[in-house]
């Protein structure tokens, strides 16, 4: 396989149009990912998807920005995601899940999404899989969840806030890093620093498609096939050939996952 992108949305609407188009193209550039849900119907798409294709994998999980207005409607929730993850071989990670204190400003919600948080990440353990973490204006009280919280198979901070506490701490506690179009841009802040800072078994690539273009497709629509430019940036900073970032990001993406 030549790349692994670790987090796209190829469910999205945005490719409605043309999807089996654009998954025929990933598949002819040898590009494998995972297709990440994000709420109920999001995480049903993602699995039909990884069903139809071999190069596929699926993550279900209901994101901080999916959570519903009440805690029975979100019990009830978690409940179909756990039916979806339970003896699925495609499902590799509860996911995304986390916090996401940038568009919500009411208390009793952001109280809604830790403990949505904290609910996936025992579901998680139930189910023997790592997460998958979205976090944003978030980071003392996602990292304060998972030292409160075991999570056994560890995970992966998806699409990683250029935020050096975050990695650090992240790094100590034994997630991965995944890094997507925001380290290629030119007025991204830490991205050198902190792709230096990951070390190359803890790191992963990602598109997070259909957002996020890297450099120097910003403003258009991002798929699986952009993740090389991702790979490029970070072989710049780490002084190590493309293919070898390749090489190494599958791995590590095996290994999180337990890819066979």
């Amino acid at each position: 396989m030549k790349f692994f992108d670790n987090h796209a949305h190829l469910d999205d609407e945005k490719f409605d149009l043309d999807r089996e188009e654009i998954i025929e193209k990933i598949h002819d550039e040898d590009i494998g990912f995972i297709s990440a849900g994000y709420s109920l119907e999001g995480s049903r798409k993602a699995i039909e998807l990884s069903k139809k294709y071999d190069f596929i994998y699926a993550t279900c999980g209901i994101s901080p920005n999916d959570i519903p207005q009440t805690e029975d409607e979100l019990w009830k929730m978690l409940e179909k995601i756990e039916e979806f993850a339970k003896g699925n071989s495609k499902v590799l990670a509860i996911g995304e899940i986390g916090l996401d204190y940038y568009w919500e400003k009411d208390e009793k919600m952001r109280e809604l999404q830790r403990k949505a948080f904290i609910e996936q990440i025992n579901m998680a353990n139930r189910l023997d899989l790592p997460i998958v973490i979205h976090t944003r204006e978030a980071v003392m009280d996602t990292l304060n969840i998972l030292k409160e919280n075991n999570v056994e198979n560890k995970g992966v901070f998806h699409c990683c806030p250029l935020n050096r506490e975050l990695v650090k701490e992240g790094l100590k506690l034994g997630f991965y890093i995944s890094f997507a179009g925001p380290v290629t841009f030119k007025n991204s802040k830490n991205a050198n620093e902190i792709i230096k800072m990951v070390p190359n078994d803890k790191m992963l690539i990602e598109t997070d498609s259909p957002y996020l273009s890297p450099e120097p497709l910003r403003g258009r629509r991002n798929d699986p096939r952009n993740v090389k430019y991702i790979a490029k940036k970070i072989a710049e900073e780490k002084g190590i050939s493309v293919e070898e970032v390749c090489k190494i990001t599958y791995q590590n993406a095996k290994k999180i996952y337990k890819i066979k």
